[in-house]
């Protein structure tokens, strides 16, 4: 091969290379969750209600036309007779809302346009005389079922959420007589 061809081709080469990273598209952030799921507080007492959040974000492209979600106790959970608690209302973006005893089912309103979100709270009471302290949690986890694209595509997943049960502190001796 002769030198003008060689330096050709490595003038080529550089030009493509050039061109190559200046129509590069620029990093982007990932997409957010489909699901996302937040209690109104970290740790709870005998008596007391937790909220949960659940938003439903459409991360695709196209309209999702069925969002179907349960919500169930951990098998940890489940196993610990001294936990009690039990879902006492349900609220928001959902053409059915089912909660009973520890459990719950949601179908959220649809159509889901790419990008919009769907909300629904979950209340749930913790029992007077439920067991608490540092190794008791009620943990919860949600599956989550989705279709778009005409009902050509779906995802799903498994989401889990938890809470600590802490015991009711009760005043001292000393600050009652104040």
């Amino acid at each position: 091969m002769n030198s003008t061809r060689l330096r050709r081709f490595g003038l080529s080469a550089v030009l493509a290379a050039a061109l190559g990273a200046g129509l590069a598209q620029p990093a982007s952030a990932a997409p957010a969750p489909a699901m996302a799921i937040a209690a109104d507080k970290a740790s709870a007492t005998p008596g007391s209600t937790v909220t949960l959040t659940m938003t439903f974000t459409n991360d695709q492209t196209t309209n999702t036309q069925f969002v179907y979600q349960s919500i169930q106790p951990t098998w940890n959970t489940s196993q610990d007779p001294g936990l009690k608690y039990t879902f006492k209302s349900c609220s928001g973006d959902a053409v059915q809302c089912d909660v009973s005893n520890q459990s719950g089912v949601v179908r959220y309103n649809v159509p889901v346009v790419p990008g919009a979100s769907r909300t629904v709270k979950l209340t749930y009471q913790i029992a007077a005389d439920s067991a608490c302290g540092p190794s008791r949690r009620i943990e919860l986890y949600s599956y989550l079922y989705y279709e778009y694209q005409g009902g050509q595509a779906k995802k799903d997943g498994i989401y889990p959420v938890g809470t600590d049960i802490t015991c009711a502190t009760t005043p001292s001796a000393a600050a009652a007589h104040k």
